[in-house]
């Protein structure tokens, strides 16, 4: 007889399972994992069971740990199964009922009933998390003194930001949708909200952005149909944003699929660039343009909020493939700019090496960023640069992490 609910559970596991020990994101084994649950509210719960084991995995092994006579190993289908389950109970508030329903049966034999007494004991006991997650022991080393006041911005899924085709009606939405704003151009709603059925999104209003990652594009300013360049540019809110200021937008980009959604966006919002599907150190411009936007690949630990599985996939030999990658990309947009054009350089990683190593490097001139171009709250870095990190503006809901800096081509 099929349990309610027990696929959800099921594919969640597969979920965790590929991002623990294949390495995969979360989004790259959805396909596989979701594909026998049915409905809207299932996925999303596998999604959020997921979600949640991989952002309090260690708290919840310690909880583990605490009610087993012998330490279950790491692999060890119990463990896995007791973290789902509790992840349930501690984060989501699922009755301990419905999570036994569910969870047990994803073993068999002796594992079943480990779990059931392990589960039963601290259930009883009414354990609960800390109000910080904890982070591996690999991340705490990388991010340093930094890593405890991060943690603080990790605890919460973020609320949903919106970025308006038209800044100057930013009050005007925030009413109609009941939303709040940290600077023009900016809405932030709660998360859940059903993105497809809100007000504006047909005529393309607006477009999902998180406030950090709408803040380089901000940096170019006004383009008064002047060319820009949009380095890496799918899924395409930076295009829309630099469309909206009034540039003349190049859109590159080697992924056709990701493309699709920039074009799809484009239509959506009326909005008009120039797209490009290519390598960038294959392709060359006809003539050089007067700013480039290069917001990099990255390793994406900036955005552990919204995906956890960068806190346990991500390490030595990511970010050694991603930084050469960005060093390569960084020399090519600097010659395809004019004399006296702008490059922003940004990435949506909290990894210094990604950043702060990055910018060191450039041999261009500085151009700092101002305090006045931020949201209040912010501010730039001794060296004209930006660092965003998740407990940022943490009394409005916080923002992704971000490394950002800007030059001028002599």
């Amino acid at each position: 007889m099929d349990i309610p609910g027990l696929p959800a559970r099921r594919a969640a596991l597969n979920l965790i399972d590929a991002v623990l020990r294949r390495g995969e994101t979360l989004d790259q084994a959805a396909g596989a994992a979701l594909s026998r649950v049915r409905g809207d509210a299932d996925r999303a719960l596998t999604r959020a069971i997921a979600g949640e084991v991989l952002r309090w995995k260690a708290d919840l092994d310690e909880l583990i740990d605490s009610a087993t006579r012998q330490r279950l190993p790491d692999d060890a289908k119990p463990r896995a199964v007791l973290e789902l389950m509790l992840a349930q109970v501690l984060r989501l508030e699922t009755p301990p009922h419905a999570v036994i329903a569910t969870g047990l049966p994803l073993l068999t034999g002796g594992p079943r009933r480990l779990a059931h007494g392990v589960f039963s004991t601290l259930v009883k006991r009414e354990v609960s998390l800390p109000d910080v997650p904890t982070l591996p022991d690999a991340v705490l080393a990388r991010w340093g003194e930094r890593a405890g006041e991060i943690a603080q911005g990790l605890a919460e899924p973020p609320p949903l930001d919106l970025a308006l085709r038209e800044p100057d009606k930013t009050q005007e939405w925030a009413e109609r949708l009941g939303g709040t704003t940290l600077m023009p151009g900016h809405l932030r709603l709660p998360r859940g909200a059903a993105i497809e059925t809100l007000a504006g999104f047909r005529e393309g209003a607006w477009w999902v952005q998180d406030l950090a990652a709408s803040l380089p594009a901000r940096l170019l300013g006004q383009g008064e149909g002047r060319r820009v360049l949009d380095l890496c540019a799918a899924p395409g809110g930076k295009t829309l944003q630099l469309a909206a200021a009034g540039w003349d937008v190049t859109a590159l980009d080697i992924s056709k699929r990701r493309l699709e959604r920039l074009k799809d966006n484009l239509e959506r919002t009326q909005l008009s660039a120039h797209v490009v599907q290519s390598d960038a150190f294959k392709w060359e411009p006809e003539a050089p343009f007067d700013a480039i936007l290069l917001d990099a690949p990255c390793t994406a630990t900036g955005t552990s909020r919204r995906h956890p599985d960068v806190l346990h996939r991500i390490g030595p030999r990511q970010i050694a493939e991603m930084t050469e990658l960005q060093s390569g990309l960084l020399a090519r947009a600097a010659e395809w700019l004019k004399p006296g054009g702008k490059l922003v350089y940004a990435v949506c990683s909290l990894e210094a090496e990604e950043g702060e190593a990055q910018a060191a490097q450039v041999a261009l001139t500085p151009e700092p960023i101002l305090q006045d171009e931020l949201p209040a709250g912010l501010s730039p870095m001794p060296e004209g640069w930006l660092r965003t990190d998740p407990a940022m503006l943490a009394e409005a809901g916080g923002l992704d992490g971000f490394f950002v800096a800007r030059w001028r081509k002599s």
